[in-house]
């Protein structure tokens, strides 16, 4: 009686270790999911330091770019002239002044740029001083086709307006030739411009009642930073400029007509005629509309350096859950068919050391630019996790599956990164493979021990 109690006793202590050994594999790959997650833990850490990064670096340029000068939009020229309203409210008369705003025939600009690069800290910036000419013609066609009466435009007192972004840019003192008379600009716009930053000429312009067109040449000797762009006011603007930068990117409404890239300079002219845009050469009572459709109408060019290192790192740090769950799974595939026991600390090692990863390559990204920053990184992973799987297994052939498998992965990641077109069904067939390639392998275990 007593050996029968002793069998049954044996065989309830049996049966819950018997459980648990039919279902370990299936415990483990709990385990494995769960320090996954927690592995999300310091990537997203390393995302935030990405972001923060780019950040400093954005910072770092602002602060080049206000002690220098910010980048320019040039605005102009164009003539304000004003005109006096009778209103009258019972016995009352009131007389209020307007503005009317007229743009040039002609704008016709052609600019050398000289580029050069200063650096705050790690950053680059890069500015440019410019020497631009600005020539057309004035002439009150548009004036009549508007039916404005002329004889209530106060020829005599006209402003002659140049808006730009940033006044610390101006090198030199500024004039205008125009006709056979010089003028001075004054800073500020003195309420007669449609934005508020830049200069103004008053001058006697009573030439234009009698249909004469008047000739005008602006010489600016112009400081910046990043970008220049312009508004295109004339029926007609052509705009030819010239600078020592071999990556230029051309932006606003319009894209040149012709450009020429070489590997130390560049050369762009654009064209861009009245019919091309949402306002006419003539602008009576304009409200804060009008001078949008103004602002969205510029163009010019960009001269930003191409520094593309924390997009592409955080792009990488995308796939950071994909390398960490193939990793795992060659491992755990590695512990079953090798009958080799790992412990879960060194799973999360090794997922640290893949995190680890996309530290290095931030850290050297800022130095020595992404791809070779990315193959140091993904050598120095590659040789720490190889490593630590020989130290675990004390075979060579797990170790070496193991780095070759993160050198095809870092490899595959990397491709992905540079293609754009392409990404999406590179990266869906890639997974395709990936799932194919696991579920050939799990097939071989014995999930549950019999």
């Amino acid at each position: 009686m007593n050996d029968f109690n002793e069998n049954s006793n044996e065989q309830q202590v049996q049966q819950p270790i018997g459980c648990l050994h039919r279902f370990s594999k299936t415990i483990k790959v709990v385990i494995i999911g769960l320090l996954i997650l927690l592995l999300m833990i310091p990537m997203f850490m390393i995302e935030n330091l990405i972001s923060e990064r780019g950040r400093t670096q954005e910072e770092a340029i602002n602060e080049v770019s206000e002690k220098w000068s910010l980048a320019q939009t040039i605005t102009g020229p164009y003539l304000n002239l004003q005109y006096s309203v009778v209103t009258e409210n019972k016995n009352d008369k009131k007389v209020s002044i307007k503005d009317l705003i007229l743009f040039p025939d002609e704008l016709m600009v052609s600019g050398q740029l000289k580029t050069e690069i200063l650096k705050r800290s790690i950053y680059e910036v890069n500015v440019y001083q410019s020497e631009l000419t600005l020539k057309g013609s004035f002439s009150s066609e548009e004036l009549k086709k508007s039916r404005i009466d002329m004889g209530q435009l106060q020829f005599d007192r006209a402003a002659i307006c140049l808006n730009l972004n940033d006044m610390r840019g101006i090198s030199e003192q500024i004039s205008i030739t125009l006709g056979d008379s010089v003028y001075l600009f004054e800073p500020g716009m003195d309420n007669r411009g449609i934005d508020n930053t830049g200069v103004h000429a008053i001058a006697d312009l009573s030439e234009l009642k009698r249909s004469k067109k008047l000739p005008y040449e602006i010489k600016i000797k112009l400081k910046g930073s990043q970008s220049l762009n312009f508004i295109p006011l004339g029926k007609t603007t052509r705009v030819d400029l010239k600078a020592n930068w071999s990556t230029p990117s051309f932006t606003g409404n319009y894209l040149p007509n012709n450009r020429n890239i070489t590997e130390k300079e560049f050369s762009a002219q654009w064209q861009v005629l009245n019919l091309n845009r949402n306002y006419s050469q003539v602008m009576v009572d304009y409200n804060n509309s009008n001078i949008q459709d103004i602002e969205n109408s510029s163009f010019g060019v960009n001269f930003k350096i191409p520094v593309e290192q924390y997009q592409q790192s955080m792009r990488s740090a995308k796939y950071a859950i994909l390398i960490i769950l193939l990793t795992f799974g060659v491992i755990f595939f590695t512990e079953m068919m090798n009958k080799t026991r790992i412990h879960a600390l060194q799973y999360l090692l090794v997922g640290l050391a893949l995190c680890l990863f996309y530290s290095l390559l931030l850290s050297f990204s800022e130095h020595i630019g992404f791809n070779p920053a990315y193959l140091l990184s993904a050598a120095l992973t590659i040789t720490l996790v190889g490593g630590y799987m020989f130290g675990i297994t004390r075979k060579k052939k797990p170790s070496l599956i193991m780095s070759v498998l993160l050198a095809i992965l870092y490899i595959y990641i990397f491709v992905l990164i540079q293609l754009e077109t392409f990404a999406l069904l590179a990266g869906s067939l890639g997974l395709f493979i990936i799932l194919a390639i696991v579920m050939y392998f799990s097939k071989k275990i014995d999930w549950f021990n019999e």
